[in-house]
């Protein structure tokens, strides 16, 4: 069960034996058992990589049994204005149509108006404007955490052409035991009016828009990109590029078989308790049927359980999709990258599938030397754009 210690006094007991069970009993037998190669996730790994990735795992088995780690309040980030490049966005209602409409009255959401700062692009200024990760009910925008810092600053770094990131804090959804809020597709609303404001109000030109995403971030970038890409953009002109970072795209779990990745790769990845417990499940969920996370392509576009999406990726712009080769979402990354090739062919869709990597390798400063050769490859893709 899930978040089964959130309250007090258990939540201090589990922890306080929860830390000491990582230094005194987890730790000292990983050292040991992973000095030689053979005892390793994988053998290719160094001692250091073994340890880091085991302990992450343990990590987030606390959050799941405890609480998750809560993201700054907007108002604190507010403060940081002219350090981190802060603006607020106007709320677009009038662009959301179609099938997002819908089940954004089904789940009650709506969007949500702040006021504008304007920050304007330069002439033929690119700019990558991206979604982050957290499995849609954690995480943040704020450029100062070390994993926005670490693949910021990297992805800057390896191009010549775009030298800013523009990223969202977007809501994040949350289900029971917790206060059910901002099912699907509330973020995705929210990505919406950011777009309208860096087309209409900032001055870039779309085509100079890269629209990325990591993890759940990813997910949303291609949610975005096809809201965009289809029905003649709902009033929004198409963007010049996708790039999708280790993408969470069957949010139900339908690649359970055997030998799936979900199985396969458990012991080299660390995100094993965000799949297993369902809460992203549900919190994307809402009041939508049981079987619409498994069966709706805006949210699980890798899912089994959904027909081939014909058509939807016929009309995105060049994309790029990195993946790691050990990760437990590999399976559900392949099936998108085939279905977007059906649509759109091979010369539009590059894919990256890197040896020896976890989720999001590319967040990690610890994951080298695949992060910075990944990084100069992405930026290789930049530059040709």
């Amino acid at each position: 069960m899930a978040f089964a210690f959130r309250h007090q006094p258990l939540k201090s007991l589990y922890l306080a034996s929860a830390i000491f069970l990582l230094l005194f009993v987890r730790i000292p037998i990983w050292t040991i058992q992973y000095s030689f190669p053979f005892g390793r996730p994988r053998r290719q790994w160094s001692l250091g990589r073994s340890l880091i990735v085991s302990a992450l795992r343990v990590f987030l088995d606390v959050l799941y049994s405890t609480s998750l780690l809560p993201s700054p309040p907007i108002e604190k980030l507010a403060e940081k204005g002219a350090e981190a490049g802060f603006v607020w966005i106007e709320a677009t209602p009038s662009l959301i149509h179609g099938e997002v409409l819908e089940k954004a009255k089904t789940n009650g959401v709506e969007a949500v108006a702040s006021n504008r700062r304007l920050l304007k692009a330069g002439p033929d200024e690119l700019v990558f404007y991206h979604f982050h990760g957290g499995a849609f009910v954690m995480g943040t925008s704020d450029p100062s955490t070390s994993a926005n810092k670490t693949l910021f600053s990297g992805l800057l770094r390896h191009n010549t052409k775009v030298r800013r990131v523009f990223a969202l804090e977007y809501r994040l959804s949350s289900a029971l035991p917790f206060a059910s809020r901002h099912p699907f597709p509330a973020a995705l609303i929210d990505y919406i009016a950011c777009y309208r404001y860096l087309v209409e109000d900032v001055g870039f030109n779309p085509s100079n828009i890269i629209i990325s995403g990591d993890s759940a971030g990813g997910n949303l970038a291609y949610a975005l990109t096809r809201h965009i890409s289809t029905d003649g953009g709902h009033g929004l002109p198409h963007a010049g590029a996708l790039l999708l970072l280790s993408p969470t795209v069957d949010r139900a779990d339908t690649h359970i078989g055997a030998d799936s990745s979900i199985r396969r790769n458990a012991r080299t990845d660390f995100v094993h308790r965000i799949f297993t417990s369902r809460f992203t499940y549900h919190a994307l969920q809402g009041s939508l049927p049981d079987d619409e996370v498994a069966t709706n392509s805006w949210i699980s576009p890798g899912s089994l359980k959904i027909a081939q999406p014909s058509g939807i990726f016929a009309a995105f712009p060049r994309t790029l999709i990195v993946s790691g080769s050990v990760e437990m979402t590999l399976d559900p990354i392949r099936s998108l990258r085939d279905r977007m090739v059906d649509d759109m062919g091979k010369d539009r869709v590059r894919y990256l599938e890197v040896p020896e990597s976890t989720h999001d390798f590319m967040t990690q400063t610890w994951h080298e030397p695949e992060r910075t050769n990944t990084l100069k490859l992405v930026g290789n893709w930049v530059d040709s754009l």
